[in-house]
């Protein structure tokens, strides 16, 4: 190993830009997403994104275009997050991924399946800050993560055109909300060396 390197495992490397809204800082979600950009895993690369929200009946839905890459972040990843990812029950919806924008001022993915078209904008961008985890920092979680994070002020998410109600919040003015949104870019994260998933 090179000198200065990370001595613990990478377990997978991309993107995770997420959005979750809100009509209140401490309110009730209308909508979570989770959408993850992957260039290297245990499953091969790929694109998987987990949502639920008013316009999905509150019922979490999973589109991807790796049904195994898909599963295996729903058992290694999703669970801990947001732990209905997790139900290996649901369908993953076989579906198309894109994106474009400057991410100096908004930036757009679109995900399409045969019944849905689904755009995730952010707007309002915020200065990009890092983030570095080291595995084991965050109990029960085994996970590090290394990440350039970009907080964004403004948010939309609409399904076949109908827009989801609410906002999202900076967490720099509400430090306690679940309602917040950002560019998770450059994201790796590790294990320690030998870890079992």
């Amino acid at each position: 190993m090179p000198p200065g390197a990370d001595p613990n495992k990478i377990l997978f490397t991309g993107e995770n830009p997420y959005i979750r809204l809100a009509h209140k800082p401490d309110g009730e979600l209308t909508a979570r997403t989770s959408l993850w950009k992957v260039i290297f895993s245990p499953a091969g690369p790929g694109n998987a994104l987990f949502i639920v929200s008013e316009l999905t009946g509150q019922k979490p839905k999973i589109y991807s275009d790796n049904l195994n890459m898909a599963r295996w972040f729903q058992k290694n990843i999703a669970n801990w997050q947001h732990k209905p990812f997790g139900d290996e029950s649901l369908e993953v919806i076989q579906a198309d991924f894109d994106a474009y924008g400057d991410v100096r001022s908004f930036w757009t993915e679109t995900i399409s399946s045969r019944d849905e078209d689904i755009e995730m904008t952010w707007h309002d961008i915020g200065e990009p800050y890092n983030i570095a985890r080291a595995p084991g920092s965050n109990p029960p979680r085994p996970f590090g993560v290394y990440a350039c994070m970009i907080p964004t002020g403004g948010a939309r998410l609409s399904i076949n055109g109908k827009s989801v109600s609410g906002r999202t919040f900076l967490v720099s003015e509400h430090p306690n909300t679940q309602a917040q949104s950002s560019l998770a870019f450059s994201e790796s994260w590790l294990v320690p060396q030998g870890h079992k998933l």
